[in-house]
């Protein structure tokens, strides 16, 4: 077994006042049979290893923290927030650990993990159907109504700057020094657009330091969604479709407004869940859909660039949180999806 890391190492401290200092400082996973078939350094942080099991954590402290220094919330206060799931797992526990409520609203298509997740943790949760973003019965816009029904903050992660500016600070730089700044890439899915967005502008303002170019920046994208269309030729048009939650838009967030992104790399569902499940027997590493995404861009652009670079992802959260979905026989089925031998057993 390793030996335990020395606390001071990663920014832990015995005397913190709540469960936020545990967020953030994840390690970076070398991830071999990617490395080996790209003859590249493929590395991904392990998001998954935060409190809440995701990468959503890092947005939801960020939110709650800027609202704090802005006097819009104070202990007794209510957040509320849409989400697709990890972004109000993130917020709850958070809020719980600030003494504040929360009100959670979500598709009712979300996994069934994340909807007992987050009435397990205590989340106040209302679910709605799946609507359009131009719907007025999306449940961004129903969680915006309720905020202001109820005089609660609203998070608003999509457009709050404050969930980009928490990778900035936090993601972008952990990913400079894990590396010693060597990073020819960076890419991952966009929900938010927080993490990339975060993730290119720290990863720019260490590499202005340092006097070194800035990595590439490549947006990853599952079919169904636009912003593969918005970066390659600013057409926001939409094919096709995924069972991916989480990620994907049919606009631009406010999070990417301004990021310059030098590529991107569209996503089907079999090329990620294929890697999903190898990584998963042959790496026992356990990750969601969006992770498989980023993989499977990382493997693109790695082959693009060619042998020699450093291309770093993100794997965004756990599989358990998609047993019923990406671990179903029957499920990917029904979808005409690959499934493993092995889980077909």
């Amino acid at each position: 077994m390793a030996e335990s890391a020395n606390p001071s190492s990663v920014g832990w401290t015995t005397s913190s006042p709540d469960m936020t200092a545990a967020i953030g400082h994840t390690p970076l996973i070398r991830l071999r049979r990617a490395s080996e078939a790209t003859g590249c350094e493929i590395l991904a942080k392990a998001e998954f290893m935060n409190p809440g099991g995701s990468v959503k954590d890092r947005a939801a402290l960020a939110i709650i923290d800027d609202a704090e220094r802005r006097g819009v919330l104070a202990p007794g206060g209510v957040v509320v927030e849409g989400t697709a799931g990890n972004t109000g797992i993130g917020l709850t526990l958070v809020a719980n650990a600030r003494g504040y409520r929360s009100v959670i609203v979500m598709p009712e298509t979300q996994s069934q993990e994340k909807i007992d997740f987050l009435r397990m943790i205590g989340a106040d949760l209302r679910l709605v159907p799946a609507k359009p973003f131009r719907d007025p019965g999306n449940y961004v816009h129903v969680s915006r109504r309720l905020a202001e029904e109820i005089g609660g903050v609203w998070a608003n992660q999509f457009d709050n700057l404050a969930n980009r500016e928490g990778h900035r600070a936090g993601t972008g730089p952990e990913i400079w020094a894990q590396t010693d700044g060597r990073i020819d890439a960076f890419t991952c899915a966009c929900g938010t657009g927080g993490t990339l967005a975060g993730v290119a502008l720290g990863l720019e303002d260490c590499a202005r330091a340092a006097g070194q170019a800035r990595p590439q920046i490549v947006l990853a994208d599952p079919e169904g969604s636009g912003l593969y269309g918005w970066v390659k030729a600013d057409d926001l048009s939409i094919t096709g479709s995924s069972i991916t939650e989480g990620i994907g838009q049919s606009r631009v967030p406010g999070n990417l407004d301004g990021i310059a992104i030098d590529d991107a790399e569209r996503i089907p569902d079999p090329e990620a869940l294929d890697l999903i499940y190898d990584l998963l027997i042959h790496e026992g590493l356990s990750i969601g859909g969006s992770s498989g995404i980023n993989v499977a861009a990382a493997i693109r652009v790695a082959r693009r660039m060619g042998p020699g670079h450093r291309i770093v992802t993100i794997l965004s959260d756990g599989g358990s949180r998609y047993q019923s979905k990406l671990f179903n026989p029957t499920f990917l089925r029904e979808r005409n999806l690959p499934v493993p031998a092995w889980l077909d057993r």
